[in-house]
């Protein structure tokens, strides 16, 4: 089992930057893939950023890459989502999400975070 809590969501004006940070429970968090997900209101939930459980291997939406980064830290259980050059798109509430399969993390990861607000005021 793994306990997700997410931090770091607030209201930010249009080109500001947000670091979201996801502290996770359990021995092992370094087997772990980690990602990033985000629902808008009235939207389904899409795929935001994904790393594997070492950290060396990144993927991103369209929508975000080159404007997001996720990194994990392994030592600290944490793994965090720095958002720059926000846009009012990038509104939603965004979640934390692992899997201990690396193909599932993209699209159906087995545990989640309860989530945090992200608004984008234009």
């Amino acid at each position: 089992q793994v306990q997700l809590v997410e931090s770091g969501g607030g209201l930010v004006q249009t080109g500001g930057s947000l670091r979201l940070s996801c502290a996770a429970s359990g021995r092992t968090f370094s087997t772990y893939a980690m990602g990033w997900f985000r629902q808008a209101p009235g939207k389904e939930r899409e795929f935001v950023a994904a790393i594997s459980s070492t950290g060396l291997n990144t993927y991103y939406a369209h929508s975000v890459a080159g404007r997001f980064t996720i990194s994990k830290d392994n030592a600290k259980n944490t793994v965090h989502l720095q958002m720059n050059n926000l846009k009012p798109e990038d509104t939603a509430d965004y979640y934390c999400a692992a899997d201990f399969k690396p193909s599932d993390i993209t699209t159906m990861p087995d545990y989640w975070g309860q989530g945090t607000q992200v608004t984008v005021s234009s």
